[in-house]
């Protein structure tokens, strides 16, 4: 299933054939945060997530599961600032350097999205919570529908 672009600028925009869509029209995309370092989060977008990108300086991504273009923020407040957008050697990764609003990227309530540590080895090893929750999610939610 290939994800329909809807825009006509969308289709004008030439830069977008550079990169190496997937077979659902798709590409990964990184959220680094500018200064830190950080990886807060992975996603996808689709070539409209990417132009309403490039086009607003904030992070649009194509929600898998909403079937919808998602713009980063838009529920929580948490947008992310787009500071600079670069392409991998294989043309089919992107990664965002970001300004993360409210130091907060992932709907659990936590600066990143990669909080779970491995601990152990490979025989009795297991996953634990590394990073604390800086806000409750239903708060986070709640507010920002008022």
């Amino acid at each position: 299933m290939s994800i329909p672009t809807t825009t006509p600028s969308v289709a004008k925009a030439k830069w977008l054939n550079r990169i190496k869509w997937d077979e659902h029209g798709l590409v990964p995309v990184i959220a680094q945060e500018s200064g830190s370092n950080d990886v807060l989060m992975f996603a996808w977008m689709n070539r409209d997530a990417l132009f309403k990108t490039v086009e607003l300086g904030e992070a649009v991504y194509w929600s898998r599961s909403r079937k919808k273009l998602w713009h980063k923020g838009e529920e929580s407040g948490h947008v992310q600032k787009v500071l600079a957008i670069r392409l991998d050697c294989d043309e089919d990764v992107v990664l965002l350097t970001v300004e993360q609003a409210g130091g907060i990227a992932c709907h659990t309530g936590r600066h990143s999205c990669f909080f779970h540590k491995f601990d152990g080895d490979a025989k009795d090893g297991d996953w634990h919570d590394a990073a604390p929750v800086l806000k409750d999610p239903a708060a986070i939610y709640t507010e920002s529908k008022k």
